[in-house]
């Protein structure tokens, strides 16, 4: 994969940019799709809870298995590897030997044709999956789970992976994306490599049109607006906020305001927080 430049043929396409993918063109498994009700930032009320969502381009929507545990000890061929609009990552489509296909998180250097497997114990190469008390120290892992039997739930956007520590007692130590080292359960399954589509993070939007296009709508500062709306607002001019830190609509600290339950019981397995 490499970063393509658009050609400046006006001011909004001059900065834009996109990334070249290097994946199979195939039409997605029609058994794995299906049409994805789009809730635009509402809650199961109807309210809008997360701001500057709706529109975006239609989508279908493809079932990932990020547990791989209803094949376990099968060995899977990879068919093909796609693109995914509703993720960063790359999914590969796999067959198993009973003829059961599924989608699986692609990592890097997977392509077609390759086998994977998931299972306790299995050979430390790309895509395999399985225990982290049977995977080596230091090695690259992504898709881990933080529950035994619930499928993976961090390290699983593109580019990411956790970096495997060492081994101590029923616990496994892994460094996580964001820096945080925490303790996580050996029976946890994890898989090998890193996640697919590294240069995700250079693409370069652009222009405000590509933006609605991904369901982001416009988003104000609160600074441009009257001080009914937002604690920023008011001021003639470019006046700055006019407190000491700033604050969502609401009055809250925002930028470093801590938001973690203190009495979290996970609190406990966190060796080092996050940078």
């Amino acid at each position: 994969m490499a970063i393509k430049v658009s050609k400046p043929t006006g001011n909004a396409r001059r900065q834009l940019s996109f990334v070249k993918f290097d994946v199979d063109k195939e039409k997605p498994e029609k058994s794995l799709t299906y049409g994805k009700i789009r809730i635009s930032g509402r809650n199961n009320y109807g309210r809008i809870t997360v701001r500057n969502r709706g529109g975006g381009s239609k989508r279908l929507y493809r079932e990932v298995d990020f547990s791989q545990l209803s094949a376990a000890n099968k060995s899977a061929k990879v068919l093909s590897v796609q693109y995914d609009p509703n993720r960063s990552a790359h999914i590969a489509l796999v067959q198993y030997e009973d003829g059961q296909k599924s989608y699986v998180l692609a990592p890097e250097k997977l392509k077609s044709g390759m086998s994977i497997v998931c299972s306790e114990k299995a050979a430390v190469r790309v895509g395999n999956r399985m225990k982290l008390k049977s995977i080596p120290p230091s090695s690259e892992v992504h898709n881990v789970e933080l529950t035994g039997q619930y499928g993976g739930q961090i390290a699983r956007s593109a580019g990411s992976k956790a970096t495997l520590l060492g081994i101590d007692g029923k616990y496994a130590q892994i460094r996580l994306p964001s820096g945080e080292v925490r303790k996580v359960s050996c029976e946890c399954y994890a898989s090998i490599g890193n996640v697919s589509n590294q240069d995700h993070s250079k693409e370069v939007i652009g222009k405000a049109g590509r933006k609605r296009s991904f369901g982001r709508r416009p988003h104000v500062r609160g600074k441009a607006k009257n001080p009914v709306d937002h604690p920023h607002g008011g001021g003639e001019g470019a006046t700055s906020i006019g407190m000491p830190h700033p604050k969502t609509p609401w009055g809250m600290p925002a930028l470093g305001h801590k938001t973690r339950g203190k009495k979290k019981k996970s609190s406990k397995l966190i060796l080092q927080k996050r940078k």
